[in-house]
């Protein structure tokens, strides 16, 4: 009784009264006190919710759609609505609403148009009506056979999978529905069987009528509403695979429903804003679709009623004539010009319409089901998408004329597209939203195939016009694929919904090099489809980009290095640096000998940046480690030719002078490590390492070619470098000689190293592989320790017995494993260090308990973070003290301690990267650890413990790998842990275990492609094209080339271009495409040749508009400066004189259409004032036109006539 009160008073006179009841029903069914199963009964209540928006003032609008929303979900619901008129109601109330209201009562339209199986049933409710109330409606059984219907009850019933009801993809769905009277159903039952015919006269004229009458004179939405004819035009497409002319049918298919996608845009503009579009600047008409749409309205109380809503549809009966254009009323309103229009209409006839047969037999039509009609209606996006389907298959067929003008057919279906359905549609689990995606996905698969069908038919074994036929479709049919998905799928989703053939589709467009130079708006957008598609792909694409980024560097590079006057070196270089990374595919090797020259030019200037120099020393190490041979190999080459050319015995009788200045570039640490450690050894190229040795045995021997400021340069820059240099010591070997000499210290040489260097060299150089190069170090060593201060007073005495037990002293069996531990707790606590630190310092304890307190701190020393400890302690000078005791006179009592020290040492300095280059300058240290092997060489613990600290202290300096990166942080990381180059494993004996760096260059590149990438014919055409545009910088000085002899010796083969490539890219530039199509047109001798480049032209405008929005073209700025005028006059002063001629008058009239429709919004005063001077001067022309003016495809079945001038002749002044 409650809920009955309140839906009564839905329907009270005073709003305030409607607006208390509406909020309590709403609080009811929030708080479960009533619900929906009890609504859905209450016949009453859907009545007075539709009323609502009847009276004067209407609150809470947005509250009564939402509560009809969720009922509509019921079938009960639903049927109460239809029954009283809810559908034809809404209808008409929607273009009454705000814009945001609008969408909810499509939703309730849609709800109401479910077919009773869609519907969801009613869930269970929380709230139980009583049984008196149940027991008013039937029982509902389930299953064969009765049930306990207690246990039945309680069972909790799993909800179905039921679809979200509400459609959310929509922008818009339905137009409000129109009646039409029986005459109005008549005529569009006649054209509907007209086009279902066999006789093909019949159904191109009833294509004909249907553009230039029926679409004109009913609204647009009627052909929706009623699909028959829709349909079957869509049938028709089929017919463009077929022969015997009926690809034409299709054409006239098309045009209809081009023509119908324009108008439905246009009507779809009127509903949402009728006050302010109009197709006309005059007045709204009685007899204007507007008057039409109030008139459907009926008694609906507006605001605003319509001048004509008042107004009864007059009767059509005794009406002989046509009507005038209007929106599929009859003759309802008198204008002097229906005769006229029905003349002009009868003229253009030629067999009976079924519109001239109305007035006569209107056979019995059955009265409208509209509720019938509505379900069975297309909704704005099932048109679109049902066009989509039917003529995508279409742009796999030979015809051009087929190819564009379904282009631009679904180039206005993609315009209603992105005015109907929402990038939500992915997200829509509706039935409908479900159909439809997987339409649309099906069509986008049907196009991916498309264009590569296109893609993969352009190849040499076809006749130019093929290839050109399929080079412009790939473009127009890429474009509206790109358009297509920006229109309606969002790019982060593409990976969840795109197919392959799409990916792969998008993949060749990537990487089409014309296209992404003539369109690259649409290149950006593939780009950002692939990435989300397919990883691989994306990258072979990013990785193709830098070899054509690096490839117009390197031309630029050539181009500005050949320039006269100063030039910019830091731009150069960086040009230079790129242009390494596309060497393997152009392999332009006279860049090398020019990059080379640049850097030897900036380092010889004393005045050069730091900066410009760092950056050029990048791109010489870069070569010098070029993953290809070649490259290094003439690097390599290039750096010799120049060093001879400065220290080469040419200059001998020379004045030493700035001549020497030219080898900077080699003096610097990096470049000669580079060398040293992978010049020299390159496995792959004999010519790399005779080049290596050459220049380092130039530069060793070279210093009396040298200033003494190049000089020193030079050993300040090797010094870091002799650990590795050494290993190649060889007394048998120039270079292997020389590097020796860098160790003596004679009356010539003692100058050569430093001394502290120089005692390194030598003890680097008992670790050595060649005893021989080992017995020269200990006679070198010999000479040190006795001409060393106090040498007398230290041990072991030296003499030659005591010399020929130690040749291999370091060469041990058992290698130590230099590594700590790094535990994330300490184990020991730190007193308990200090305390044996105390015990192992102290002089005062004894001997034995030293030793055993040295032997803990070793073990503890095992784990690094104990260091920390006693590097506060003064542990290291300890240590030394120890060790130069036990090298005194006196030391053996001290000999105990040794062992223990050393370990304790090498422990420390493995974790002390700061401490290790601290020790490594001292001399002293050092012979103290080489005596104290003397005087242990038969200990093999000690010696080897010595070993190792040699390990850390000798090769100190090419440990750290900072010190050999490209680009050095300001502040060196030292690496707790000791490592050392592959090289010096491979060169030297070492006593220890150590990991192993630059096992390859640290200044090698990584190419863009490997071989199998630049295998790929895509990414091959692209860096093909890619390197003649950059050589000839630009497609208008390369097209301005092809027909020139240019001399191209110094490139590849693999880099010239195609027949297939210079084609391609005449096409796709549209500048030199347009100027081909008029050349054609000028030089033709039949008219298929004036045709295709007609077709071709219509092609460039075609893909203007799906290119760019809203702005002028290329296309048409182009037309703008050519002669296009001068070459279409003839066609536009001599009258057609056989079929041949008509077809191809009317393709240039169409093209002339579509270049004025398409400069409308800029239009050319030079345009229009030929086509004035044309109407004025020939009055012919107007009678070609007024010929041509209704002609949709490419003609209509006309008659030839015999022995007639054609239009290829010249005209006639």
């Amino acid at each position: 009784m409650v809920l009955a009160g309140l839906i009564r008073k839905l329907g009270h006179q005073l709003a305030e009264i409607r607006e208390r009841a509406l909020k309590s029903i709403l609080c009811k069914i929030e708080h479960n006190l009533i619900c929906y199963a009890d609504l859905i009964q209450e016949r009453q209540l859907f009545l007075h919710l539709l009323e609502w928006f009847n009276f004067p003032s209407v609150p809470m609008k947005e509250e009564v759609l939402n509560l009809l929303s969720r009922l509509v979900k019921y079938p009960p619901a639903v049927q109460h609505l239809v029954d009283v008129g809810a559908v034809e109601f809404l209808s008409k109330l929607r273009s009454n609403v705000e814009p945001n209201l609008q969408a909810e009562i499509d939703g309730i339209l849609d709800g109401l148009f479910l077919l009773p199986s869609e519907v969801p049933a009613l869930s269970s409710a929380a709230y139980q009506t009583n049984q008196t109330e149940l027991s008013k409606n039937p029982e509902i059984l389930t299953g064969y056979f009765p049930q306990d219907k207690s246990n039945f009850q309680q069972m909790e019933v799993p909800p179905r999978p039921v679809v979200n009801q509400t459609v959310k993809c929509l922008k818009f769905s339905t137009f409000p529905w129109l009646p039409l009277t029986t005459t109005d159903r008549h005529v569009l039952s006649s054209n509907e069987s007209s086009l279902r015919s066999s006789n093909h006269t019949l159904i191109w004229n009833t294509c004909e009528l249907l553009k230039d009458v029926i679409m004109q004179d009913f609204p647009a939405e009627i052909f929706l509403q009623r699909p028959k004819i829709v349909q079957s035009l869509l049938s028709l497409l089929k017919l463009a695979f077929g022969g015997d002319g009926k690809h034409r049918l299709a054409l006239q298919s098309v045009s209809c429903l081009q023509q119908l996608c324009m108008y439905l845009r246009n009507r779809l503009n009127f509903h949402r804003d009728p006050g302010f579009f109009s197709n006309k600047h005059d007045t709204v008409s009685q007899n204007s679709s507007l008057s039409y749409c109030h008139e459907a309205r009926g008694t609906h109380h507006s605001q605003n009623p319509s001048p004509g809503s008042s107004s009864p549809r007059p009767s059509v009966v005794g009406r002989t004539g046509q009507r005038p254009r209007g929106d599929g009323q009859d003759w309802d309103a008198a204008s002097s010009s229906g005769s006229s229009s029905h003349a002009h209409v009868n003229s253009r006839i030629s067999v009976h319409s079924p519109l001239d047969m109305g007035h006569i037999d209107l056979p019995e039509l059955e009265t409208e089901d509209t509720l019938e009609l509505q379900f069975q209606q297309l909704s704005l996006p099932q048109f679109c998408v049902s066009i989509l389907e039917s003529a995508v298959p279409l742009l796999r067929t030979g015809s051009r004329q087929v190819i564009i003008r379904v282009l631009e057919l679904l180039t206005e279906d993609m315009t209603l597209i992105g005015e109907a359905i929402s990038t939500d549609i992915w997200d829509d689990s509706s039935l409908f939203g479900i159909d439809m995606k997987e339409k649309l996905l099906l069509v986008l698969g049907a196009l991916g195939e498309t264009m590569c069908y296109h893609k993969s038919s352009i190849s040499l074994e076809q006749p130019e016009v093929m290839l050109v036929h399929h080079r412009m479709a790939f473009i127009s049919i890429s474009l509206f694929a790109v358009r297509l998905l920006q229109t309606l799928l969002p790019v982060e989703k593409a990976s969840e919904f795109l197919s392959e053939p799409m990916s792969t589709a998008l993949f060749l467009l990537s990487l089409d090099m014309p296209i992404s130079l003539e369109y690259p708006n649409i290149h950006e957008a593939v780009v950002a489809y692939l990435e989300q598609l397919n990883s691989e792909n994306y990258s072979i694409y990013k990785r193709t980009a830098e070899a054509v980024y690096s490839i117009e560097c390197t031309c630029n590079f050539l181009s500005d290095i050949g320039k006269e006057g100063e030039k910019n070196l830091l731009e150069l270089v960086e040009l230079a640096d790129q242009a390494l990374r596309s060497f393997s595919y152009h392999q332009h090797f006279p860049l090398i000998k020019e990059i080379i020259s640049i850097c030897s030019k900036i380092w010889k200037s004393a005045q050069a940046s730091p900066l410009l120099q760092g950056e050029s020393q990048k791109v010489l190490l870069h070569m010098l480690s070029h993953p290809l041979p070649r490259v290094k190999a003439e690097t390599y080459h290039c750096c010799l030719e120049i060093t001879k050319e400065c220290l080469g015995v040419h200059n001998v009788t020379k004045p030493v002078s700035s001549l020497c200045n030219g080898i900077h570039f080699l003096l610097h640490p990096k470049v000669l490590y580079e060398i040293s450690v992978f010049g020299i050894q390159e496995p792959e190229s004999e010519q790399v390492n005779t080049a290596a040795k050459a220049i380092l045995l130039y530069l060793l021997q070279g210093r009396l070619m040298m200033t003494a400021l190049t000089w020193n340069k030079f050993i300040e820059s090797l010094c870091p470098v002799i650990p590795i240099l050494q290993g190649y010591a060889d007394t048998e070997d120039p270079l292997g000689n020389c590097i020796l000499l860098l160790s003596k210290a004679s009356s010539d040489t003692e100058e050569m190293l430093p001394c502290t260097t120089r005692l390194k060299s030598m003890l680097r150089l008992l670790l050595v592989k060649k005893p021989s190069v080992r017995s020269l170090a200990l006679k070198l060593l010999a000479f040190h320790l006795t001409s060393e201060e106090g040498a007398d007073t230290k041990r072991p005495l030296i003499d030659a017995r005591v010399l020929s037990r130690v040749t291999d002293l370091f060469i041990g069996k058992k290698p130590i494993e230099l590594r700590l531990d790094d535990r994330r707790e300490l184990v020991i606590k730190l007193e308990t260090v200090e305390k044996v630190y105390e015990i192992f310092t102290s002089d005062d304890v004894d001997l034995v308990l030293r030793k055993s307190a040295a032997e803990q701190l070793a073990v503890i020393m095992q784990d690094i973070k104990m260091h920390a400890v006693v590097k506060k302690l003064c542990l290291i000078d300890k240590i030394i003290e120890y060790l130069n005791e036990c090298v005194s006179q006196d030391g053996k009592v001290v000999e105990c301690l040794v062992q223990p020290c050393l370990t304790l040492l090498r422990k420390v300095l493995c974790g002390d990267p700061v401490m290790r280059v601290s020790l490594s300058q001292q001399s002293s240290l050092l012979t103290v650890l080489f005596r104290v092997s003397l005087i242990f060489h038969e200990d093999c613990s000690v010696v080897t413990e010595v070993g190792a600290l040699f390990c850390l202290l000798l090769f100190d300096e090419v440990s750290r790998m900072d010190m050999w990166s490209v680009n050095p942080s300001n502040k060196p990381s030292l690496p707790s842990v000791f490592s050392l180059p592959v090289s010096v494993f491979r060169r030297y004996h070492l006593p220890v275990h150590v990991i192993g760096h630059h096992a390859v260059s640290p200044y090698s590149i990584v190419l863009p492609l490997s071989a199998d990438c630049l295998a790929l014919k895509p990414v091959s055409d692209m860096l093909r094209i890619a390197w003649n545009l950059s050589w000839y910088h630009g497609s208008d000085n390369l097209l301005k080339q092809m027909n020139s002899e240019t001399k191209t010796q110094e490139i590849l083969d693999a880099l010239k271009l195609s027949t297939e490539d210079i084609l391609t890219l005449k096409i796709t530039h549209m500048a030199s495409g347009l100027q081909d199509c008029l050349h054609s047109i000028v030089q033709a001798a039949t008219h298929r040749e004036v045709r295709a480049a007609v077709t071709r032209m219509s092609f460039y405008l075609l893909n203007d508009r799906l290119s760019l929005k809203g702005c002028p073209g290329p296309c048409g700025v182009t037309l703008k400066s050519l002669a296009w005028h001068t070459a279409l006059n003839r066609f536009l002063q001599v009258l057609p004189a056989c079929t041949e001629d008509e077809k191809l008058l009317i393709d240039i009239i169409h093209f002339l259409n579509k270049l004025i429709k398409e400069q409308r919004k800029n239009s050319s005063l030079e345009l229009l004032n030929w086509i004035l001077e044309l109407l004025l001067r020939h009055e012919m022309l107007g009678t070609s036109l007024r010929f041509s003016n209704a002609a949709g495809s490419e003609t209509a079945p006309v008659s030839e006539s015999d022995g007639c001038a054609s239009f290829l002749w010249p005209a006639v002044p």
